[in-house]
């Protein structure tokens, strides 16, 4: 069995591109963020609900939690109402900034008292400690504009609130119509409404000299006591990564084996299937020999004669359907019509005609008195439905119509010089001349054809044969000559000029029973004078 390498190879390079990138870009200890552009997570820090790998930091120290927001900000877990985002994170200087978009640090938080908390504000020469006391009043207080501590952040257009020394006296502020809320002790440069902080945190303070190593910090072995240890992520990483590579070898492995399997299977059901299309196209091919049916069987074929294509001087046309899905048409013949000269004359001669351009003769059936002829099915129906320029929407175009005619040239071609024995048509016409689904032409209705040897220069007739319009004069009176196979060129003229004029052969101006010859229809043009 040939196994496809186009398949092999390039699933065998992707394979090493794979074990090189990881190689490359292989990171033990990969940093958490909320989002792209947020500050890197990393120990001590953690983000809530998620559990890190226990090999980088797990799980984190006691108040240094984070989490992300709805919009991936990334908060400070104060245990609290109010919101700290995270600005930024230095790991060496162990300093967080924090913010709070309404600008209301540290007054949304009451009572709050960074020293007892893990974070301290930053120790700054610009920094300076002070308690001040929130108070809620009633109406606006008239105080000096350099000492307004009007906190906005909290203040309604009702009830406006200030932030006073904890020291000052009623002497000092008017906060008679006020009342006091609570007492905050808090850092800053003296701007009462600031939007950010700047925290510190100690410990572990081993974990900052990691990062000018290069290393990370985590706990000591892997502990949850607080003791960290500066650790290189790289450490153990070859014996990782060559544990990912055997699983992932063996998982290629399997895929492939699964891969061979599925390929051997869709080989085997192939084969069966190229051999069933041969034996259907062998069917077929038996099929488009002429055969013998009974009478049942035509009956099957058609499904009891459900569908008339048409209805002809010598039988009804029904449309039907072989077994191996091949499309007919089964002629009816009437019994009462001839002694049966047309069925022998259509079974002798189309049994061994085999051309592009004429029709070919699929089966028969002489069940008694009844016969019938079965043909190949053209869908197109026959020329004279479509040589008429009166109807535009059927007019096939003159490039078509080119080919048609060429096409029904060869075939009369065939049946005169290509023949064991030359066969006379004399009945060619626009009916039957039946069109392809690609409007290929084909010659059909051979009840009428007559055999000769092909150096025959004449044919003995008793009576006269064709359709009126069509037929050649020296069939229709000797006085014009002798009947020869030129009989069926003068028919294709005919039709050649009635493609060309694009006119039914009968006069309009007639009864319809009359039937004139095209040629005396130009004379009369000619003789008037009118323009062709």
């Amino acid at each position: 069995m040939d196994i496809s390498l186009r398949i092999v190879i390039p699933s065998l390079l992707l394979f090493v591109v794979f074990i090189v990138d990881l190689g490359e870009g292989y990171n033990r200890c990969p940093e958490s963020r909320c989002r792209a552009d947020g500050p890197a997570i990393r120990f001590p820090f953690r983000l809530k609900d998620r559990q890190p790998d226990p090999h980088c930091g797990y799980p984190g120290y006691p108040g240094f939690d984070l989490y992300c927001s709805h919009n991936n900000d990334t908060v400070l877990d104060l245990n609290t109402s109010v919101k700290a985002f995270v600005q930024s994170i230095d790991y060496k200087s162990r300093l967080i900034r924090v913010a709070d978009p309404g600008n209301c640090f540290p007054w949304k938080i009451p009572g709050l008292n960074l020293s007892s908390l893990t974070f301290k504000v930053k120790n700054s020469q610009d920094y300076f400690d002070y308690v001040y006391a929130l108070f809620n009043c009633t109406v606006p207080l008239d105080i000096h504009e350099e000492t307004n501590y009007r906190i906005d952040c909290l203040s309604s257009n009702s009830h406006p609130v200030y932030a006073f020394p904890s020291d000052a006296t009623v002497d000092w502020y008017p906060i008679v119509s006020c009342t006091k809320m609570y007492s905050v002790s808090v850092q800053f440069t003296g701007d009462i409404n600031f939007s950010f902080l700047e925290l510190t945190w100690s410990e572990p303070a081993e974990c900052g000299l990691c990062e000018g190593k290069g290393k990370k910090c985590r706990f000591k072995n892997n502990s949850t006591e607080k003791k960290t240890e500066c650790f290189n992520p790289d450490k153990g990483r070859s014996t990782t990564i060559i544990v990912i590579i055997v699983s992932t070898l063996g998982s290629f492995l399997l895929a492939l084996v699964v891969y061979l399997l599925y390929y051997v299977y869709r080989y085997d059901k192939t084969e069966k299937e190229n051999q069933a299309r041969i034996e259907k196209f062998l069917e077929d091919y038996r099929a488009l020999k002429p055969a013998r049916y009974s009478y049942n069987d035509v009956k099957r074929i058609t499904n009891q004669f459900k569908e008339k294509l048409g209805q002809g001087a010598y039988g009804t046309v029904f449309k039907g359907k072989l077994s191996n899905e091949i499309h007919v048409a089964v002629k009816i013949l009437n019994s009462s019509k001839g002694n049966g000269e047309e069925f022998i004359n259509e079974v002798g001669t189309m049994g061994m005609i085999h051309h592009v351009n004429v029709v070919r003769l699929v089966g028969f059936c002489a069940d008694g008195f009844r016969r019938a002829l079965v043909y190949e099915f053209l869908p197109n129906d026959s020329l004279e439905k479509f040589i008429s320029l009166v109807d535009s929407n059927r007019f096939l175009g003159w490039k078509k119509l080119e080919g048609i005619a060429l096409g029904i040239a060869k075939g009369i071609e065939y049946l005169h010089q290509g023949c064991d024995q030359r066969i006379l048509h004399f009945d060619i016409k626009p009916h039957n001349i039946l069109l392809d689904q690609n409007f290929n032409p084909k010659i059909s209705d051979f009840g009428l054809a007559k055999l000769c040897a092909k150096d025959q220069s004449a044919v003995s007739m008793t009576t006269a044969r064709g359709t009126m319009g069509y037929i050649a004069p020296e069939v229709f009176s000797r006085n014009f000559g002798s009947v020869s196979y030129k009989s069926d060129v003068y028919s294709f003229g005919i039709l050649l000029l009635e493609m060309v004029g694009g006119r039914k052969n009968v006069d309009v101006t007639m009864e319809n029973t009359n039937q004139i010859y095209f040629p005396e229809w130009i004379y009369n043009f000619l003789e008037e004078k009118e323009d062709l």
